[in-house]
């Protein structure tokens, strides 16, 4: 496999986290309006020109991704801790715990999982809080099912057998004896679920159920400029491309994870 499968995605995230961690000290003015400079394109004064108010649109672009590694931290966090939590004790108990959170489980998976967090996103309002919760609420799901999966082949193991024997409580057998060994498969679900809350998140700041103005984010920047396509084509073009190439990178990543941690793949 080329090296630069590896590199170049990971220098985009780096760049990307970088730029998330250090926006609110860096010289930026992203919601100074400066009329005379309205629909300006891309020039040596701004790299990426100005918007419809005549605010700099690379100010704003550096602002939009500390909101969307916000919301894709936050809600890939909880996800992932509840999800796992869930899933382990659904697979590890089974009987009717496992048949009731099966259950629950289908309910959430018999809605289209963008259309849920609409929902609920509308339910509870516009802001950043309410996008992280309600994802959340979202992508817990995906987290228990693979959690839930990989504990029913793990609970028959002969050290998880050793352990409960000795009168291990439920807790320090999950802890220590099961999480372990969930570690790689739920980093690589991790990794394409950054993806898809990066995705979702400017999905619903382009709706207005995201974040709120002034404040930035890339799903906002691209329906503002929808309307002035034909002659500030720059406006629109910036975010689309910062988020295709966060998102791409990603799931590169993400697939060179999978290819590195699948243990049959190696041995072939």
């Amino acid at each position: 496999m080329f090296k630069w499968q590896i590199i170049i995605p990971s220098s985009l995230l780096l760049i990307w986290l970088l730029i998330a961690v250090t926006a609110p000290w860096l010289p930026l003015q992203p919601d100074k309006i400066t009329l005379s400079h309205i629909l300006q394109t891309p020039s040596s004064i701004s790299w990426l020109g100005y918007d419809d108010l005549g605010r700099h649109v690379a100010d704003r672009l550096i602002m939009g991704a500390r909101t969307s590694f916000f919301v894709a931290f936050w809600v890939v966090l909880v996800s992932l801790t509840i999800g796992t939590l869930i899933g382990m004790i659904s697979g590890f108990l089974g009987g009717y715990v496992d048949l009731i959170i099966m259950k629950i489980i289908d309910i959430f998976l018999a809605f289209p999982g963008i259309l849920l967090a609409i929902a609920l996103s509308g339910l509870l309002g516009p802001g950043i809080e309410n996008v992280v919760f309600a994802l959340s609420i979202v992508g817990w799901v995906g987290f228990a099912r693979l959690a839930r999966a990989q504990t029913l082949s793990l609970r028959q193991r002969e050290h998880v057998l050793a352990a409960l024997s000795l009168g291990a409580t439920l807790p320090r057998l999950l802890r220590y004896h099961i999480l372990p060994l969930l570690i790689a498969p739920l980093i690589i679900e991790a990794t394409f679920g950054i993806a898809g809350v990066v995705i979702a998140e400017a999905g619903l700041s382009f709706l207005g159920l995201g974040v709120q103005p002034p404040a930035a984010s890339w799903g906002s920047m691209i329906r503002d400029g929808s309307n002035y396509m034909l002659v500030a084509p720059h406006i629109v073009l910036a975010p689309g491309i910062a988020l295709l190439l966060i998102v791409l990178s990603v799931n590169m990543l993400g697939d060179r994870l999978r290819d590195q941690l699948d243990v049959k793949k190696q041995k072939d």
